[in-house]
């Protein structure tokens, strides 16, 4: 039972498509990708057309209670194995623990799934144990940002694509963690691109609108070269399209940046693969780290760090009046490459 209630996204998949099936789903978790995906598939796959007209419900939690739910979890199948009912949004269910009478004993024909979004419903409680115990509850957590460029990959696999690291690290510069959001933009890319193809960086900058050459990661290459002149025909790109490139979203990733080439100071092995993973980046990016570190000793990098910290306030209105993202940018890049 334990290893059943700690399955993968992509085992519980898998399941579903070999037609393994429970009385009751709980999908929960702060991820909302995962939990839309699992239950589309049961909406459009456990039943056939025919079936789901007399027997799937999709249900949404603030038009619902769960007195009338638990009826309809009751009812039996017409002319179908199975009764699919689906409550989407089931974290604005009132009362959603009187679930727990239904799921101890469960109509063996009925498929309850529970999408519950944005947060978890607490494992401490009777009816999380009552779905342990009785069906499958799956936690869909957030990835870390620097999961998101694999995650990318692995998804352009499964559809017979590639992509090449930089423009993986691209799609996730701009769009962030929003797994929703960036499976959106690539399937409109791929509307585009002929099956098989590598996405790269041209691609991505076409379709999704990522400027290849004026992005937060060329800014990190010329920081690391101390090319001025780059660097500030980035930031002043970054000042002309404020929208995209708002500085409490820049300030977060050099953070990060300058935090892995402090650590690569320390690391006592610097061979590629050691760093790349000591860093948890992909092994691509590993000479852009060397470079920053021969660039900038740890006294420079402890002094960015400060500096990263004091403009990131300042972007957030702290001790700052009236200056611009722009201005303060420009400011920002200035003293780090003096």
């Amino acid at each position: 039972m334990a290893e059943r209630n700690s399955i993968s996204f992509e085992n519980l998949l898998s399941d579903l498509k070999n037609q393994i099936y429970y009385p009751v789903y709980l999908l929960h978790g702060e991820e909302s990708y995962f939990i839309d995906a699992l239950s589309d598939y049961m909406e459009q796959n456990i039943l056939s057309d025919l079936e789901k007209e007399f027997n799937q419900t999709i249900a949404y939690g603030k038009d619902s209670n769960v007195m009338t739910l638990v009826s309809y979890a009751k009812r039996f199948p017409m002319m179908s194995n199975y009764q699919v009912l689906i409550v989407k949004e089931a974290q604005d269910l009132d009362k959603i623990e009187d679930f727990q009478p239904y799921i101890e004993g469960p109509l063996a024909s009925t498929i309850l799934v529970l999408c519950y979004k944005y947060g978890k419903l607490d494992k401490r409680k009777g009816l999380y144990k009552a779905i342990e115990k009785k069906g499958i509850a799956f936690e869909s957590a957030r990835l870390y940002d620097n999961k998101v460029p694999e995650w990318i990959n692995d998804y352009l696999h499964q559809r017979g694509y590639s992509i090449t690291p930089k423009a993986a690290a691209l799609i996730t510069e701009f769009l962030g963690a929003d797994l929703g959001k960036i499976a959106n933009e690539i399937q409109k890319l791929l509307i585009n691109i002929p099956a098989g193809s590598e996405i790269n960086e041209g691609y991505v900058e076409k379709n999704i609108g990522i400027s290849k050459d004026f992005n937060v990661f060329e800014l990190q290459k010329a920081l690391a070269r101390k090319d001025i002149f780059k660097a500030n025909q980035i930031i002043l790109y970054f000042a002309a399209n404020p929208k995209e490139n708002p500085l409490v979203k820049v300030i977060p990733i050099l953070f990060s940046y300058f935090s892995k080439v402090l650590t690569y100071h320390y690391l006592p092995d610097k061979s590629k693969n050691s760093v790349a993973s000591a860093l948890s980046v992909n092994p691509f990016f590993v000479a852009d780290y060397q470079q920053a570190a021969k660039t900038f000793p740890v006294r420079n990098i402890v002094s960015i760090i400060s500096l990263l910290r004091e403009y990131d306030l300042k972007a957030k209105g702290v001790e700052n009046a009236s200056a611009s993202d722009g201005e303060l940018m420009k400011e920002l890049i200035f003293k780090i490459l003096h």
